[in-house]
């Protein structure tokens, strides 16, 4: 079977071989995530899982930059790669990794410090603020890697190798499930053998792209000598500001969530909500990996002037996305019983709790991969203000209005259709700039 490369014409097929590496990579990091939980739910406890899901969203605040850089840096990357000036695409390559590693250290270091008051914060006490801040710290330890992660998980796409970042997942994902099975399940660790698992896992996934960059390899990157231009590093940051902030959004509003819920559920909501947000990582994944996937086919097509792909890759990747959406929505209605079950059927108030939240939450299927596609192709366009217009009012300006407003009239089953409501609105705006900007970048 012939290697793909950026420059080749894409068709449904080929289109799907290039980033079914990127969408197994999204899902198998989802899976791993999962199979975390389902640990600390059913050997840790209720509370135990509540309190990791609690604090969750402060923790991935802060590895936002990993998917900041990545985005950011693939689209220019592949730009210069399509203009052909390959020796400045590795010099910004590796300025940017290098740039990953000393933001992952400062924000080490500030994460933890803030983690108690953060916790108290949100509303967390006794044992629950215990676990929270007892997680959280380890896990922590190793933000750096887990930046450098999601950074060269896009990086390698760029370098016309997503099999090495499925290989890097793949790796790390399990790791994590032998050290949680080990460390949770054999050993009785609990918290702490679930925490030091994801720990160690990162560092493992961080590990092995790096030994690779920095050998002689056959990718169209390698590490070598940075060169840290602050126009380049600018627009990186800019144009990346998309994912900063649709990440950083995410965990606002997963706070937000988590304060309602408690209103609303108490703590049965945090560990209900907590299920539903596991499998929606699986789910989600699908239109995540399509998207990180083909961001550096447009990036390169778009350097290098090719209008007539870039119509092609646009119209494919709509049909492609269209027919995930039908079949993640399907689904998640036909498995919302099961996999409620295999977290929370210990306990039946809860599983009838969760089951009702996820078919309801399932909906969202249908509308959210095209959002999360648009913004990722604006960015691909390095167009990182539209991108980042799309993302912040996607999941953060939508979703908070949902939140606040539809609980007061339909109480808890309001919170649950929050995002349904908030990714209709988002996808009216998408398709406005899709269309406002169809002759600037001649795709349609």
């Amino acid at each position: 079977m012939s290697k793909i490369k950026l420059s080749d014409h894409f068709t449904v097929p080929r289109l799907l071989r290039f980033t079914l590496p990127s969408i197994a990579m999204m899902i198998f990091t989802s899976v791993y995530g999962v199979v975390d939980g389902i640990f600390v739910s059913n050997f840790a406890g209720k509370t135990a899982f509540s309190a990791v899901n609690f604090i969750m969203p402060y923790v991935m605040v802060f590895g936002a930059v990993g998917f900041l850089l990545g985005a950011g840096g693939t689209a220019l990357i592949s730009m210069h790669l399509g203009m052909g000036k390959r020796e400045k695409a590795n010099r910004l390559f590796s300025a940017l990794v290098l740039i990953g590693a000393a933001c992952g250290v400062v924000l080490t270091v500030v994460s933890i410090a803030f983690m108690r008051p953060v916790a108290i914060w949100m509303g967390a006490e006794g044992q629950m603020l215990s676990d929270c801040v007892l997680y959280g710290t380890i896990v922590q330890l190793a933000l750096t890697a887990y930046a450098l992660q999601f950074a060269f998980q896009s990086f390698c796409v760029a370098a016309e190798k997503p099999n090495l970042s499925l290989i890097m997942t793949l790796v790390s994902g399990f790791g994590n499930i032998i050290g949680d099975a080990v460390l949770v399940g054999l050993f009785r660790w609990g918290l702490v053998g679930a925490a030091v698992a994801t720990a160690c896992s990162q560092v493992l996934g961080a590990l092995i792209p790096i030994v690779y960059f920095l050998r002689p390899n056959s990718s169209l990157l390698r590490l070598v000598k940075p060169e840290f231009n602050g126009k380049d590093i600018f627009r990186v940051v800019t144009n990346g500001s998309s994912e900063l902030v649709t990440n950083i959004s995410m965990s606002l509003v997963g706070i937000l969530y988590n304060f309602q819920l408690m209103r609303y559920a108490g703590e049965d909501g945090i560990a209900a909500y907590g299920t539903i947000m596991y499998v929606n990582f699986i789910f989600v994944a699908m239109f995540i990996g399509f998207s990180v996937g083909s961001a550096p086919i447009v990036g390169f097509h778009h350097g290098a002037g090719n209008h007539s792909e870039l119509k092609s890759l646009l119209r494919k990747s709509l049909l492609i996305l269209g027919i995930l959406s039908v079949c993640m929505t399907l689904a998640g209605e036909l498995l919302a019983a099961p996999l409620s079950g295999i977290f929370v059927g210990y306990d039946k108030a809860l599983y009838q709790m969760t089951l009702r939240g996820f078919t309801i939450y399932s909906f969202s299927f249908l509308v959210c991969g095209f959002n999360i596609y648009g913004s990722a192709f604006f960015t691909a366009l390095n167009n990182g203000l539209i991108s980042a217009v799309i993302s912040f009012a996607r999941t953060l300006v939508f979703q908070i209005a949902a939140v606040l407003i539809l609980p007061v009239f339909i109480k808890l089953d309001g919170i649950w259709s929050s995002i349904l409501v908030s990714e209709l609105a988002a996808l009216m705006l998408t398709a406005f700039f899709t269309f406002l900007f169809r002759k600037k970048y001649h795709y349609i």
